[in-house]
């Protein structure tokens, strides 16, 4: 049976593989419910009330300032290509698909605005989807992303090669196919099943709603100039027409931001003000503990999105350290990976540098320089490429250092002419 048409089909035989199908059948439909709900498209309602979406988690400031961080120190990393060999790695960026990762990857993009748009799709969504365009011996030419929700991973298993992944993806020009794993860049975040990543805000819908639900409380509460709900009670019945009609006409003189006028009540009415006190309902403390946990549910050290409370000068520097290790770490080599899967030729691989992302203050930076120079480790053209700095010229910073009073061990050291000189 073709398991990706969804009709029978003669049997293949003992000694033959059955590949599926690259092209899409007409029954194939790339837009079906079970695609879309696993796109930043879903929205739901929360516990607290309120639906939660791309756009509403978006509006919170602490998730905004949290993605701008991610994406953009994620972006800011340079991506280089390597390749193995006997005396270790050497660069080899001047491989096609490096130069999409460092120069252009396609004709609207620089490289920061594609790899910001490729980690934004991966935080938010949970994976992020490209098209490969290839030209002149089949190298790769150029990158599409691909909005997500419109790419939909199925996979074909045989015993003999295990599982074949391909993509159910709409481009950018409205068409529809079935691709295979080479003209689709895929990179998933945290999955459960090794192939579709978790939607971040899908899993999180309540804590995001929380948050959201307090910002439209406080927002309604200043909306209506900051002052508390109002019970008008009189003696004497009223109808339900009067009673809308004096709810409205109250309403449309003394809430909003400009309800500065002076009640004048009749019908033996009277205004009886019901009082919120934002102190014992611990209002502040609320939205101080939902930046802390929206911190903790992107990522970020809470000082990088501007919660302060708990900073103090060291653990600042030593959290902007456990950010990078711990926190852009794993997206990195999720990321690299993915694209060594996809483009390095064997014996070569990607990865991210992030030696200026990790370096210190500059005396710290300088002291290092030092030690690395003393012991050998550097010559001073290669220091000096650090800092972007020219090499010395004629050659003079190629040599490297050996310290003086070193010896290998084991070894006698050699023993020394010595110029018998009268004292």
């Amino acid at each position: 049976m073709d398991l990706f048409r969804g009709r029978e089909s003669a049997a293949p035989a003992a000694n033959l593989r059955s590949e599926p199908p690259v092209t899409a059948s007409g029954a194939s439909n790339v837009q079906s419910a079970t695609q879309w709900s696993n796109g930043y498209v879903t929205a739901g309602a929360s516990r607290a009330g309120v639906a939660v979406s791309e756009n509403s988690a978006l509006s919170i400031p602490a998730t905004l300032q949290a993605l701008r961080i991610l994406t953009g120190v994620f972006a800011m990393t340079p991506l280089h290509a390597y390749t193995k060999g006997e005396r270790g790695r050497a660069s080899a960026d001047h491989l096609p698909s490096a130069k999409l990762f460092r120069e252009s990857p396609n004709s609207h993009q620089t490289p920061f605005s594609f790899m910001e748009l490729a980690m934004a799709d991966l935080m938010l969504s949970g994976d992020f989807y490209a098209y490969v365009s290839r030209g002149n011996g089949f190298s790769p030419s150029a990158l599409t992303r691909l909005l997500p929700g419109s790419v939909l991973p199925v996979q074909h298993f045989d015993r003999a090669d295990g599982i074949t992944v391909f993509y159910d993806a709409t481009l950018p020009d409205g068409t529809r196919e079935r691709f295979p794993s080479r003209d689709i860049l895929h990179v998933a975040g945290f999955s459960r099943d090794g192939i579709n990543g978790l939607n971040p805000i899908r899993y999180a819908r309540d804590a995001l709603g929380s948050t959201i639900a307090t910002n439209q409380h406080t927002a309604d509460f200043w909306g209506r100039g900051g002052k508390p709900s109002t019970v008008l009670q009189t003696s004497g019945k009223i109808s339900p027409e009067d009673k809308k009609a004096i709810r409205y006409d109250w309403q449309s003189l003394y809430s909003g931001l400009s309800g500065e006028s002076v009640a004048v009540l009749d019908q033996d009415l009277k205004a009886e003000f019901l009082t919120h006190n934002m102190k014992d309902n611990q209002m502040l403390e609320t939205r101080q503990f939902q930046v802390v946990d929206l911190a903790r549910l992107w990522g970020v050290p809470p000082h990088l999105i501007f919660e302060l409370s708990r900073a103090t000068f060291s653990n600042i520097e030593q959290q902007s350290l456990e950010f990078v290790i711990y926190h852009l770490g794993p997206h990195y080599t999720r990321f690299a990976q993915a694209i060594t899967k996809a483009f390095a030729p064997h014996g070569h691989y990607f990865e991210h540098l992030t030696d200026a992302l990790t370096r210190g203050d500059l005396k710290s930076r300088m002291e290092a320089y030092w030690q690395q120079r003393q012991m050998g480790m550097v010559n001073g053209d290669e220091l000096r490429r650090r800092e972007n700095l020219s090499e010395i010229p004629d050659g003079a910073g190629q040599e490297y250092w050996r310290p003086s009073n070193m010896a290998i061990a084991g070894q006698r050291p050699a023993e020394q002419e010595t110029d018998n000189v009268e004292e």
